[in-house]
């Protein structure tokens, strides 16, 4: 009847429709809609592509390098100040250190092990938080109380100093560094995730679940958790900064990562040394490389986080 009604009103020539068509609506998932927003963002897709550069920059910077990361220079030894600036004649691009190696191969190197650091670092704080903040919100009641009071202590110490303890106590290597730095760094994810998990545990799908005899852990897995990975990328994206600056600090005070390994940190700690000596591409350089990626990785996660935002959609 309604098919009828509007072919009265609406001629053969102005018909969208041909004879016996019907309309199909097409319907968008949440992450297809946040992959739009996330691309309108010009912010945030800048901040993607230059991170997605740098990635490539780590991985295959040691291929189109002239010289490697731990080859020494002899010609440019003791002359560093005078002839050791960025030239492509002699294939250093970036100049090279105080001891004749390489800067490019080094940064390169650097890069490479500061995103692994703040990649694994913020994996270790994610797992460990979203877990705890899920079980501690689902549970509730006494083990709720004594989990969180937990957390409160932990909280309360400084991270810098726990950091610093460990890698003076333990061997130091960039196992322990991936280790330490996400040990010490999920206890805002599980606050975060209990917080949300409050408000998953009382909605239509858990509580069906319940009735039909599915137990607790299954729960938690396969219902609770699948809902948090909005907030939780969203955080994660925010922490590889964080956990490549704690990197960083623990390099500058040269506890982090040990010759002939080095990251940017470590890098920009050298650069200062030597800025009185008149060389200031072996500070620029990795400073520059440094600052681009906090940056990018910035961008991104507010894209991020204004994309899975359910209050601007």
């Amino acid at each position: 009847m309604f098919r009828r009604f509007a072919r009265a009103f609406i001629s053969p020539a102005t018909n969208p429709y041909p004879e016996g068509a019907t309309e199909i609506v097409a319907g968008r998932s949440l992450w297809a809609d946040a992959r739009a927003r996330f691309l309108r963002n010009k912010a945030a897709t800048g901040g993607l592509i230059v991170l997605l550069l740098l990635i490539a920059f780590a991985l295959f910077g040691d291929l189109i390098a002239q010289w490697s990361n731990e080859e020494i220079d002899w010609a440019m030894l003791g002359r560093v100040p005078e002839v050791g600036g960025p030239s492509l004649a002699n294939g250093h691009w970036f100049g090279v250190d105080e001891t004749g190696r390489d800067l490019f191969a080094r940064t390169v190197q650097g890069t490479r092990i500061s995103l692994a650091v703040g990649i694994v670092g913020a994996l270790v704080a994610v797992i460990i938080g979203t877990l705890y903040g899920a079980v501690s919100g689902y549970v509730g009641g006494r083990t709720d109380q004594v989990m969180m009071r937990i957390v409160d202590v932990l909280i309360a110490i400084p991270y810098m100093f726990v950091l610093i303890l460990l890698m003076v106590v333990f061997e130091r290597s960039v196992i322990m560094l991936f280790v330490g730095v996400g040990l010490i760094s999920w206890l805002d994810m599980a606050r975060i995730v209990r917080g949300q998990t409050l408000t998953l545990k009382n909605r239509e799908f858990v509580e069906a679940a319940i009735a039909t005899g599915v137990s607790t852990p299954r729960i938690i897995l396969r219902h609770i958790v699948p809902n948090l990975l909005g907030i939780v990328a969203v955080y994660a994206t925010l922490l590889v900064p964080s956990m490549i600056l704690f990197e960083s600090f623990i390099s500058f005070l040269g506890l982090g990562v040990q010759e002939p390994s080095t990251s940017l940190g470590a890098l920009i700690n050298g650069g200062a040394q030597n800025l009185r000596n008149e060389t200031p591409w072996m500070l620029g350089f990795p400073l520059f490389f440094f600052c681009t990626l906090l940056f990018a990785l910035f961008f991104v996660g507010d894209g991020l986080r204004d994309a899975l935002d359910p209050k601007d959609r």
